[in-house]
């Protein structure tokens, strides 16, 4: 039975991806939980696994863009695994002699596996597809390590068979056809001053979303800036022993997490959203951690903030960090947050107004830390201090509200005592 591989619904307001690699080609078989191909979408790469096992015939190319819902190959579950087959076959093993006694007989039964062949083609219509038994073991080969269809290939040879000459002037063909799409998706201008090129699919869905966020909520933002000094004290001095105990280092983000979770606990509007005419309150803290990778900023989900510990919430975030770099982050790692945080100043950002992640009402920016003087009881001293900006959704949030999140995030940054330090 003949079985359709669709793209699965991988997320809240994803509708679409790119097939980016086909990790099997047509004909191979393939097991059940076995990764098949890999969909990219504007966050995250997802490898989607063969539910049943069966030799697999893809319908789309690589590169191509899905809709969630679409067949993209299917499977028949039907034909046996490739062991099986083999295990039919006797073992050839120390047969030598006798081949060489019966190289003229092996000759003779060539001649007559040429001619029955030869027979079977005739008795076809002409310019009707080419059967797959008629292939050559050569023909085969190309035709399968280059991923091109033999029947909707004329053949030059005897009878209409297939040549492999024939298969490799198809793909030449077939490349050359590539190229020119390629030369017109990048255009030079005519006095070489700009080149014009067709945005890729997945940079189209991250301009469609970040405008769509723009244009859905009322996004304001408010900013402060936070002494850095206690936190940095606090790290240093804990540095040495917290990583003996837990193996990960001590960063800023678990402080900055933990600060938010308190500060999301005095203001809880800011861990809900406007959903429709309904406003969600989420009871729980789940917060994204923006992570940046070489195809863009993607934001895993630590899940249970508010009952981690510092060590679980760095192994968290160092696991992630892993993921995402290496492309192995899953859909559901991303979904479901309540409120993210955003860390600018690992690039050298002083200060920003960062774009809300839909549906959640706010975001909090993190920055460079730099060395300002600034006024200390009445005196002047130089001290480590990071501007903070939180962007909310003004429709859910008041401004009171947002400028009472921000300074308890201050506070509880400043006075790291105010946390449930564990270390």
């Amino acid at each position: 039975m003949s079985i359709e591989v669709k793209i699965p619904a991988v997320g809240e307001s994803i509708t679409s991806g790119v097939v980016s690699v086909w990790h099997k080609k047509s004909g191979d078989f393939v097991n059940e939980g076995e990764a098949i191909f890999t969909l990219e979408t504007d966050k995250v790469s997802t490898e989607i696994v063969a539910e049943k096992a069966g030799v697999l015939e893809t319908r789309v190319p690589e590169g191509r863009e899905v809709k969630i819902g679409e067949v993209v190959a299917t499977i028949d579950d039907s034909e046996a695994p490739p062991e099986e087959k083999k295990a039919e076959k006797p073992p050839e093993k120390n047969k030598e002699p006798e081949e060489k006694k019966k190289e003229s007989e092996a000759e003779k039964k060539g001649a007559e596996e040429k001619a029955f062949v030869a027979a079977g083609a005739d008795r076809g219509r002409p310019g009707s597809p080419t059967p797959s038994t008629t292939l050559s073991p050569a023909v085969r080969r190309v035709a399968e390590e280059e991923h091109v269809e033999p029947e909707k290939i004329a053949g030059t040879g005897k009878e209409g068979r297939l040549t492999k000459g024939d298969v490799l002037a198809a793909v030449q063909e077939r490349d050359k056809a590539a190229e020119k799409i390629e030369a017109r998706e990048v255009q030079p201008s005519a006095d070489g001053r700009f080149t014009r090129k067709r945005m890729s699919p997945l940079r189209r869905k991250i301009a469609a979303q970040l405008v769509m966020a723009q244009q859905t909520a009322a996004i304001l933002t408010t900013f402060n800036e936070c002494d850095m000094s206690a936190v940095q004290e606090l790290r240093a001095k804990s540095q040495e022993k917290f990583m003996k105990k837990n193996g990960v280092k001590l960063g800023l983000m678990s402080f900055f997490i933990k600060a938010c979770v308190e500060a999301l606990k005095a203001v809880p509007v800011v861990n809900g959203r406007i959903e429709g005419e309904d406003f969600i309150q989420n009871n729980f803290y789940d917060i994204g951690v923006a992570v940046g990778t070489e195809r863009g900023l993607v934001v895993p989900i630590v899940r249970d903030t508010d009952t981690k510990s510092f060590a679980e919430l760095e192994l968290d975030i160092a696991g992630f960090a892993v993921k995402a770099r290496e492309g192995k982050l899953k859909i559901e790692d991303l979904q479901g947050g309540t409120f993210t945080i955003s860390n600018g100043g690992v690039y050298g950002s002083l200060l920003s107004t960062p774009i809300l992640n839909p549906p959640q009402s706010g975001i909090l920016g993190m920055h460079k830390i730099m060395p300002r003087p600034v006024a200390v009881n009445g005196k002047v001293e130089v001290r480590s201090m990071m501007y903070l900006a939180l962007s909310y959704d003004h429709r859910a949030i008041d401004g009171k509200e947002a400028v009472t999140f921000l300074v308890k995030v201050k506070e509880c940054i400043e006075d790291p005592k105010k946390l449930p330090l564990d270390f």
